[in-house]
């Protein structure tokens, strides 16, 4: 990161920091990859069956059908 601007109060505490449009978004990118990284662990702990990705596309496929 480059050099984060603060928004203080009168008596200096932080309230609020001002990133580039660039930085921001970057964030936003790494913490969704975390998040990726987070369920996927999840799920290889987890004791449930697995099934095929395409299978699980087909059965939400379907479910979308009968809901409409």
């Amino acid at each position: 990161m480059s050099n984060p601007q603060f928004i203080t109060n009168k008596k200096g505490k932080r309230l609020s920091v001002v990133l580039s449009i660039k930085e921001y978004e970057q964030m936003l990118a790494d913490l969704e990859e975390l998040q990726d990284i987070r369920l996927y662990d999840q799920a290889k702990r987890s004791k449930d069956s697995a099934i095929p990705a395409e299978d699980a596309f087909k059965a939400l496929d379907t479910r979308r059908k009968k809901a409409k």
